[in-house]
């Protein structure tokens, strides 16, 4: 599985990165990219429970806030928009480069420090997410922060 995430990682942050040099971000790129990110954010603690019951039982109350910060602001985006959110702030791609960087070396049998340290950043970046949703009326790809979504609401 370290092999198979830290794959799932980086393809992540790299078809991101290309699609944003090259200038080829579409709404249907952006939904792609969301549904990629649920399917990655739900399997990973099933297959990390599968395979390390008893470091996701050490760990739980993290991954219990990182699962609730993920499945909240998803679930909010479905019920209001009837689909899910792709913001891709800021926050969210940031806290995913250091949560996957702490799961990686969780996963690989290092320390935990990071991955209990990085967990608030996590939540913070659902929180905007969160608050992001309250304040557009309609779904909006690609909003960058809360300060991004505060504007498009002015106009």
């Amino acid at each position: 599985m370290f092999f198979f995430l830290a794959v799932s990682l980086f393809s992540d942050f790299a078809d991101g990165f290309v699609a944003w040099k090259l200038n080829q971000v579409s709404e249907l790129g952006s939904k792609l990219d969301s549904w990629a990110d649920f399917a990655m954010y739900v399997s990973i603690p099933i297959c990390a429970w599968w395979l390390w019951p008893e470091l996701i039982r050490r760990e739980a109350v993290f991954v219990i806030i990182l699962v609730t910060s993920y499945l909240t602001p998803a679930f909010l985006g479905v019920l209001k928009y009837g689909r899910l959110t792709s913001y891709h702030t800021r926050g969210a791609k940031v806290s995913a480069i250091l949560m996957g960087s702490a799961m990686l070396i969780l996963f690989a049998g290092g320390s935990a420090w990071p991955f209990r340290l990085f967990t608030p950043v996590f939540v913070l970046s659902a929180i905007e997410e969160i608050a992001m949703t309250v304040i557009l009326p309609e779904w909006r790809a690609n909003v960058p922060s809360l300060w991004h979504a505060v504007k498009l609401k002015r106009t």
